[in-house]
């Protein structure tokens, strides 16, 4: 069976985490990715530890499924290389800030000139437009500007990261949407476009509640730990030995935890008979479930908690998740073979489809440069001709 993006070729100048993520996402729907990197240099994650065998597990954690070429972009001859390749491809990602490009004679605007139907997709800290628009971005910054840090950690506590670099992932997940959505339009006859992904925009993309209760009541959330902002009990309880997360989502399930500990004198008491009132006078009912909790185990409580058809979980760690029953049945846990670094785990592509399996890996995380030469020789250069451009560094 044909994979969604089987027959779509993608020219991939990112590097580090946003763009490289995005191209791996759409290296995992079929397309072909030629990763465009530094001679001798590379994309910086290369560099980025832990290592096995000298290689980065950071870069071959989101460089599956693609192709390396190196190619001196400062250099006219590799512009002209790469141009070629552009009239051969359907898509073009990058992530340098805004005016880069241009300044290389690779905007935009110049290469749609020798392809009218390229999607041209730009991930950067604040997009093409406005005020930051020229200022650097890495993950934490976006998370401090885009208000997640504020409203992240302990009630009363100091801001704090979301632990893993979700300005970086949305931002590549929301680049991947926009670039299919460009594809599909030139697919019905339309013409390419350019794509304009900002990290931060993302991340008040992704906001949700946050947003709608300032912007209704003028109430400026802030961080309170674990519990949800506006339903009640949705939060995580200590146990006896660890932690119980424990999701009441509506009232019938209300109903279903005080018959299951013993309240049912909190049913029909007013300060908690709905949602919202519980909410109002969550220090109050937080206190009477706390000490409970407390008294049984958290493999004790999932027990009760599931046979009460109660939503809960426990709170793992990395390495209960990556050994977790479901996560193994759904193959979120890959095994890839690098020629190199030898075996290894990573976490696999989350989309499954009913009749086209996206699952398997086709190609190792690349080694820098290791399909220069089968490139050029597709564009026509000879032998002698490479190895004129290794003379000259212009790969």
């Amino acid at each position: 069976m044909v994979k969604p993006l089987e027959h779509c070729v993608v020219l991939d100048l990112t590097r580090v985490l946003a763009g490289p993520y995005c191209s791996m996402i759409l290296g995992d729907l079929g397309a072909r990715i030629i990763k465009i990197e530094v001679p001798g240099i590379g994309d910086d994650s290369r560099s980025y530890g832990p290592y096995k065998n000298g290689h980065s597990a950071y870069f071959m954690s989101v460089n599956r499924n693609k192709e390396s070429m190196t190619l001196n972009l400062k250099s006219e001859k590799g512009k002209k290389i790469f141009k070629e390749l552009v009239q051969r491809a359907d898509v073009l990602i990058e992530n340098y800030r805004p005016g880069t490009m241009e300044k290389l004679g690779l905007s935009f605007d110049e290469l749609k000139k020798i392809n009218p139907k390229l999607v041209y997709t730009s991930i950067t800290g604040f997009g093409h437009t406005g005020p930051y628009s020229h200022k650097p971005a890495y993950d934490i910054i976006v998370q401090a500007l885009g208000g997640m840090m504020s409203i992240t950690g302990e009630k009363d506590g100091a801001p704090m990261k979301v632990g893993a670099s979700i300005g970086d992932i949305t931002a590549g997940l929301f680049a991947v949407i926009g670039t299919m959505g460009a594809l599909a339009v030139v697919k019905n006859g339309g013409k390419g476009q350019h794509v304009d992904i900002s990290m931060l925009d993302s991340q008040v993309a992704i906001l949700e509640n946050s947003i709608s209760r300032y912007l209704i009541d003028g109430t400026v959330p802030k961080p309170i730990g674990n519990r949800h902002p506006s339903i009640s009990p949705f939060c995580s309880f200590l146990s006896s030995d660890g932690y119980i997360i424990v999701a009441v989502g509506n009232d019938s399930l209300w109903r279903k935890v005080c018959t299951l500990l013993h309240l049912e004198e909190l049913i029909g008491d007013p300060k908690f008979q709905n949602n919202t009132k519980r909410t109002e006078n969550w220090d109050e009912l937080q206190a009477i479930l706390e000490p409970i909790f407390k008294r049984k185990t958290t493999d004790e409580w999932l027990e009760l908690l599931e046979g009460c058809g109660i939503p809960c979980a426990p709170l793992q760690t990395i390495d209960q998740v990556v050994s977790d029953p479901q996560v193994l049945s759904r193959n979120m846990i890959m095994d890839v073979v690098h020629p190199e670094a030898g075996e290894l785990k990573i976490a696999a592509n989350p989309i499954k489809y009913s009749e086209i399996s996206c699952k398997e890996i086709r190609k190792h995380p690349p080694l820098l440069g290791e399909h220069t030469e089968k490139i050029l020789s597709e564009l026509g250069f000879d032998e002698g001709r490479i190895n004129n451009f290794i003379e000259n560094k212009i790969i």
